[in-house]
């Protein structure tokens, strides 16, 4: 995907979400629309590296919250 830019997320209506399954733990960060629920899938996260190139990549701080939904 060269040259793609990533959409913007206005926090007005997206929430940063980590997205984890039950199953195989695999844990994807993403943006859930808090008007339709949809979420949309940004990235794989293995490690704590991952958390923060999420946070950096989007202007995230880390007071902004980031839940955990299954």
């Amino acid at each position: 995907m060269f040259g793609r830019k990533d959409p913007d997320y206005p926090l007005e209506e997206w929430e940063p979400v980590i997205r984890s399954s039950i199953c195989t733990g695999e844990k994807v960060a993403g943006f859930k629309n808090r008007h339709t629920g949809t979420f949309e899938e940004v990235m794989l996260i293995r490690t704590a590296e991952d958390i923060a190139l999420f946070r950096n990549k989007f202007g995230l701080t880390e007071e902004t919250k980031i839940k955990t939904i299954y």
